[in-house]
Formats: C-alpha cells, structure tokens, sequence
C-alpha cells in the first residue's frame, strides 16, 4: 500500500466516544477473540431494551454494536455507561477503543495448530496495562490465525500464524512476516512491534491509523517495526473452507453449533431461544454468526 496522508484521527466509535447518527448514538463493544458469555448477552439485551434500540449487532470484525441510544451533546447517559460496565463490556476505559484483537473463532476446540485464546487474553492485557498503547488508532487491528487459515487473507496491522503447537510466525503488516516465535513469547512479540508503531506513526492529527499506511514502495517503512522482513513459513500457506452452520464436533467430544445471524442483527427473538441452548460460552465470529461451543451431545 502506498504511504496515506490524514489530516484528521479516527472516529471509531467505543461506549465514550459514540457516534451520532440521525436515529441516536452508536456505540462498539470491543470483544477479544468475539468471546462473552449467555449471561452478558442476555444482559446486554436489556440494556438494549431500556436504553437503545432493543437489538444487539454483529460486526465483522467480532464485535457488537447497540444503536439508537439517547444522547446530550454527544454524550451518552452515565446510566448507560455504568450498565455497560457492571455486565463486563467496558473492563479497560481508557485502553477500550484499542482492545482489537481478532482470533479463529473455534480456536482450541477444533482444529488448527495451536490454541491462541490465551495469547489473546494476554496481548489484551499487556495492551490495557501501557498508557502508550492508548495512542494507537481506534482502527488497528490484530489478528491471530490458529493455523488453519481462517484469517489469513484478513487485513490487519499485527498479527501472528500458528505454524505448530508450540510457536507462531509474527506478521507486520497485511504483506510482510517476521520471527517464528514460541506462543509463550508471541504476545510481547507482537506489543513490542505495536509500541514501535506508535513511536514511529507520530502524535498529529496527520499520525497513520495503520502499518500498511508505512509502507514505501520498497517496503521500508515495515523495516522499523521489526527490521528486514522474513521469509514467509511454508506452513502458512493453508486456507480454510468457509465454517459451515449446524452442528460440530469439537475435539474433546463435545458440540459447537455455528449459528447463522441474519445481517448480523441479533434481535430478541433471535436471542431468546439460541442462548437458551448455549452451555455459557458464546463466540461472535468475523461472518457475523455466533458460536455456541462446549455443547454436550444428547
């Protein structure tokens, strides 16, 4: 991608900083790896009802959406806020417009080479816990590929592949691969590579929201996050089938049902009967579906 020149930030909208749009405010829930429980769902469904438009979006990138919320002067009811909180949507204030962190969906219960929600889950917190990482664009994007090549061809900034059960190739970048790292090390790995991000982009409102908007024709804007780039790892080269819906084994012998969401829009009566069957584990995925894993067979 050639170098892209902003003259303005980012307005990605998060639960303090919504977007106004004609029919009330917009607001996005950030989820690691599109995971949350029936509980919080069910919750959320309520917040919905009391305080937007009574439905629950799905986005591509395994987020959720509420919309048609009151606003004064751009700002949300506190209530709201607080509701949002007190049901586990809203665990890191300061860092929440950042917590972008895409994972293969079925990672550890089907497939792949390796189970990389724990090194989401610590990305997410080594992200939370750096004041600098606040800087970085509501729009950047990790994605971690458990191997299966899922999320392969997805656009993204940082990132990594399994390429066995135990480590993982970093990616800077949607064309360029760096160091095969163990999956105990890969979370640092990829937040040192955002930190320099940040230390390069800038601070005006010109700052590039992401790595690709680095990049010469040569390359070498990716060269200072992570030195020359590596050649690519011969066991990224796999692709998978798209998920298909109903019913899968998971490979300890219990279900995941992959449930179709119509336009992504989870309506209550769409909700009431799917979270009714999910054991407490639900997973958004990127094709704004919903996973409903750790099923027991009949």
């Amino acid at each position: 991608m050639a170098a892209v020149t902003r003259t303005y930030r980012d307005r990605c909208p998060g639960v303090l900083r919504p977007w106004i749009a004609e029919d009330g405010a917009l607001v996005r829930l950030r989820l690691v790896g599109g995971r949350t429980t029936k509980g919080a769902l069910r919750h959320l469904l309520e917040i919905s009802a009391d305080h937007a438009d009574g439905d629950v979006s799905l986005t591509k990138r395994a987020n959720l959406q509420l919309r048609g919320i009151a606003h004064e002067d751009g700002c949300v009811d506190p209530a709201f806020v607080e509701a949002v909180t007190e049901a586990g949507f809203l665990p890191a204030p300061t860092h929440e417009l950042v917590r972008n962190i895409m994972v293969s969906p079925l990672t550890g219960r089907r497939g792949g080479q390796a189970d990389l929600g724990p090194v989401a889950e610590q990305l997410d917190a080594l992200l939370c816990a750096d004041p600098a990482f606040t800087d970085l664009s509501a729009r950047f994007l990790f994605v971690l590929d458990d191997g299966r090549g899922d999320l392969v061809d997805r656009t993204l900034d940082v990132g990594a592949m399994a390429v066995d059960a135990e480590h993982a190739q970093v990616r800077i970048g949607s064309e360029h691969w760096g160091d095969v790292v163990t999956l105990e090390a890969l979370p640092e790995a990829l937040a040192d590579v955002a930190r320099r991000f940040v230390d390069v982009r800038g601070t005006g409102d010109d700052a590039p929201w992401h790595v690709d908007e680095l990049d010469g024709a040569d390359g070498t804007g990716v060269e200072a996050l992570s030195g020359p780039p590596h050649a690519r790892d011969l066991r990224t080269h796999v692709t998978s089938l798209p998920l298909p819906q109903g019913m899968i084994a998971q490979d300890d012998g219990r279900s995941v049902e992959h449930v179709p969401v119509p336009d992504g829009l989870l309506t209550p009566e769409l909700a009431r009967p799917l979270l009714d069957r999910a054991a407490g584990p639900v997973v958004v995925t990127p094709w704004r579906s919903l996973l409903l894993p750790d099923l027991e067979d009949a």
